[in-house]
């Protein structure tokens, strides 16, 4: 059952579609490839067919005969926008021009939670979500993205390039969507008005987290007042006093203009989350074998891609809020925080035999 919010982003697909595909329109979305269509079918609560025409050329990019639409909810400057772009013309190569994709970032297709939703039901074919969305599919999502999980960015990277989470991914298939890829944009931290160093200095404090009960949880534990939001009313949210605070990476903070509400950015690092590439379960599986594997194995390829770009922009990012965009970064004694979690890591990863499965994977890889 859709949600009033889905069924109002099913029926804006339609729209977004028409309009980006209008003679002389300027909604056309900031994309890897153009539409290969001049008019795409409004959206209906059947799964509406992938564009289909003869390939194109457009400013370089390959279009391909299927163009599978993804949505995003950031903008294409974003190191897993630019991975789509590069792997959208792997793939039309890999597939001899049969497939190419077609981001539309800024949550023109509606935000994470309705992007799933809408990938399920056929009306968008992609989609890069955060773990925490697919969480609430299958709880045993939870364990890759624990807070303190990751001894660093490597590890996690290793993790997701060794094949050790195919039987995770692949329990989504039941529930219309199938699993390509995680990627990860670095580790999280706490942002406000004011620094925050110490769990004591946290208390009380609403700080904005991902749309999950995991999440709500370890913000709880960290000391503050986990508060689940969109991340499209992260900004408005914090100016208004309704949030104190907000935890994301230095490149969404930098991206989304976050650090004007919220100038102090603490390195908690308590955070990893992973982001899953994900695509309609029904149009993979029309999808013949050889460019069913060409996707997953390109995918898993892109990996590699989008952890470069995220390590290269957080750098640039990092010099920019501190000499640039005023922002204070402050040094975390993160030792106070990981003890708050030791318990709660210990109850996720003991949830089902998967949890334990992937925990341990999660360990022999440190």
């Amino acid at each position: 059952m859709f949600s009033k919010k889905s069924i109002a982003a099913l029926l804006m697909v339609g729209a977004l579609m028409m309009s980006a595909t209008a003679c002389g329109g300027n909604n056309a979305p900031a994309s890897s490839a153009a539409p290969a269509s001049s008019a795409a079918p409004a959206a209906s609560s059947e799964a509406p067919a992938a564009s289909s025409e003869a390939p194109a050329e457009n400013d370089g990019a390959k279009v391909g005969q299927t163009v599978l639409k993804c949505s995003f909810n950031q903008t294409m400057e974003n190191p897993e926008a630019q991975t789509m772009v590069e792997l959208s013309d792997k793939l039309y190569d890999a597939t001899e021009g049969r497939y190419s994709i077609e981001v539309y970032p800024s949550e023109q297709l509606g935000n994470q939670q309705e992007s799933l939703e809408l990938v399920q039901a056929g009306a968008i074919d992609m989609a890069i979500v955060a773990n925490s969305i697919v969480e609430g599919v299958n709880s045993d999502f939870a364990i890759i993205g624990c807070p303190y999980i990751y001894d660093s960015i490597e590890h996690q990277k290793k993790l997701f390039q060794s094949g050790k989470l195919d039987e995770l991914f692949a329990t989504t298939s039941n529930n219309d969507f199938v699993v390509l890829a995680a990627y990860s944009l670095g580790p999280r931290c706490v942002y406000a008005k004011k620094p925050v160093t110490t769990p004591e200095e946290l208390a009380g404090m609403k700080i904005r987290v991902m749309q999950s009960d995991t999440m709500i949880q370890m913000m709880n534990n960290m000391g503050g007042v986990g508060t689940a939001m969109a991340q499209g009313d992260v900004y408005s949210a914090i100016q208004a006093g309704t949030l104190d605070g907000a935890e994301n990476n230095i490149i969404t903070y930098t991206d989304l203009l976050q650090y004007e509400v919220a100038p102090y950015y603490s390195l908690t690092n308590h955070l990893m989350i992973p982001d899953e590439l994900i695509i309609n379960a029904n149009l993979f599986s029309t999808m013949s074998a050889e460019d069913q594997e060409a996707l997953k194995k390109l995918a898993t390829e892109s990996v590699e891609t989008m952890f470069t770009l995220a390590d290269n922009l957080r750098e640039s990012y990092f010099e920019k809020c501190k000499n640039e965009f005023g922002v204070t970064v402050t040094e975390v004694d993160v030792a106070p925080f990981q003890e708050k979690m030791k318990s709660f890591i210990e109850e996720v990863a003991n949830r089902s035999d998967m949890t334990k499965a992937v925990y341990a994977e999660i360990q022999a890889l440190r």
